[in-house]
């Protein structure tokens, strides 16, 4: 295990971030593990180190925006755009559920971005985001997260870094374990079952 990884993890348990038990993640899949990144996030030293420590890993980028989907991105989003010190925006899921910019929030043609989520597990939700801004006309160049749940397989269209990758089993709800034994499943995240 790397520095990054190591001390990254030591920050979620000790903030009580990473959980045991049976979930429902936003994906779908069950999991015995959850990350609550906000949980390790509402410590501003935690939130403001993690965001330095992506800026360093992504050093040689030059970006003019951080864009990061509501909820999770919102916090290390911010803390990632004052270490580039560039501006910050986020993105929404409108009423039927489409990830939108709202607010007022524009690019500009051709605009550099970085996209910033806490946890990524299967990638979707950054991948939408890339749609959406490639679509607005921005150039996309990276991604980067708190955690990658998906061990290093998840696939967000553009390059991205990890301060933690970590191998978390999920199942699909129809072969989940923990339904057969009838644990009972909780949704912890920050998206309506």
């Amino acid at each position: 295990m790397n520095d990054s990884n190591a001390t990254t993890l030591a920050a979620l348990r000790e903030t009580g971030a990473y959980l045991s038990g049976h979930f429902r993640l936003t994906s779908g899949l069950h999991s015995p593990e959850y990350l609550q990144c906000a949980r390790v996030l509402q410590y501003p030293q935690h939130a403001e180190r993690f965001g330095h420590e992506m800026r360093t890993a992504l050093n040689d980028l030059e970006i003019d925006v951080v864009c990061a989907p509501a909820m999770g991105g919102l916090i290390i989003g911010h803390e990632v755009a004052r270490a580039f010190g560039v501006r910050f925006i986020f993105t929404e899921r409108d009423g039927e559920g489409k990830m939108t910019l709202r607010r007022g929030f524009a690019l500009e043609p051709g605009e550099r971005v970085l996209i910033v989520e806490d946890v990524i597990t299967t990638g979707g939700s950054t991948r939408e985001v890339v749609q959406l801004l490639q679509a607005a006309g921005a150039r996309v160049l990276a991604a980067a997260s708190i955690i990658d749940r998906s061990g290093g397989s998840a696939d967000v269209g553009v390059p991205r870094i990890a301060l933690a990758t970590l191998h978390v089993t999920a199942y699909e709800a129809a072969v989940c374990p923990m339904c057969a034994q009838g644990l009972p499943v909780v949704k912890p995240g920050s998206r309506p079952s």
